[in-house]
């Protein structure tokens, strides 16, 4: 549904997103200046849709480092299932065509707060929100690990994101952050329209998505949740929160919003759409 199922083309598809990301972050490169990546935004749609704005904020992370040892993605939850603690998996390695990512130990350390985390792989099981970008993130960091985390969109997921930044440090291990989450859903299709529809409408969701980008590159993650409850405007705010209070952890001292569209520009040239529906994408960059 997301991305081709052929293991060859899957490879290839990501491998010409990531080699198309390259200019742009090159051009990016005095904002982001000799700083090195903490972590990121990536959306989650379909890759005709978003994956060149997701390729765009990896491609940003590895310009300085080009290995890690583990890609920790809090991601959002589209599972119908109440919950109001990070969720963790169960499985050793996620398989994707093309690749497998093996599962971090510091899993099991976390799970032990119960607390904070459960392991429940119903929020792991239809869930695209990792999956998604686990291709691109196989070709950048072939040798690291993940940290699959599904965020509920709760206060408590700061005092989250600093507990995993916190075990990642104390395990002495290198690790990007990545929040999988698109911006607003607007239209018909979403039951969300209160600027009604076209290209003035279409313009207003942007204008949404600007909110909650102005509190990321504040870097004020407290926040978003609050941001998002009220004006609707991003599907991940737990994974958003996290990922920048891991960040922060780690030392983190701003965020570069890299590119900011949405389905409704990105589809233009291969499958034009009507200016009714669109969901928001952001790449940022963290450090």
């Amino acid at each position: 549904m997301f991305y081709p199922a052929d293991a060859a083309a899957c490879r290839r598809a990501a491998t010409q997103l990531l080699e198309s990301a390259r200019p742009a972050i090159s051009q990016m490169s005095s904002q982001l200046g000799s700083d090195s990546g903490i972590g990121g935004i990536v959306p989650h749609a379909g890759w005709i849709c978003s994956g060149a704005v997701a390729a765009e904020s990896i491609a940003s992370l590895a310009r300085l480092r080009p290995a890690v040892d583990l890609v920790v993605v809090f991601g959002a939850i589209h599972t119908p299932i109440p919950i109001d603690r990070g969720v963790l998996d169960s499985h050793a390695r996620w398989a994707v065509p093309g690749g497998e990512s093996g599962v971090t130990e510091l899993r099991r350390e976390l799970s032990a707060s119960a607390a904070q985390f459960v392991t429940d792989d119903r929020f792991h099981l239809r869930e695209h929100a990792v999956e998604v970008e686990l291709p691109l993130i196989q070709i950048t960091w072939p040798l690291a690990q993940i940290l699959p985390i599904e965020v509920p969109p709760e206060g408590s997921a700061i005092e989250l994101g600093q507990s995993v930044a916190r075990a990642v440090k104390a395990a002495g291990v290198s690790a990007i952050y990545l929040a999988s989450s698109d911006l607003t859903h607007y239209g018909p299709n979403y039951r969300f329209a209160p600027a009604g529809v076209g290209a003035a409408a279409m313009e207003w969701a942007m204008e949404n998505d600007r909110r909650v980008l102005r509190i990321i590159t504040d870097m004020t993650p407290e926040k978003i949740i609050f941001e998002v409850r009220t004006h609707n405007n991003a599907c991940g705010a737990g994974a958003i929160a996290a990922m920048m209070a891991a960040c922060l952890e780690q030392g983190a001292r701003k965020a570069v919003v890299l590119r900011h569209t949405s389905s409704y520009q990105t589809l233009v040239a291969v499958a034009p759409q009507t200016p009714d529906n669109a969901v928001g994408y952001a790449a940022v960059w963290v450090g």
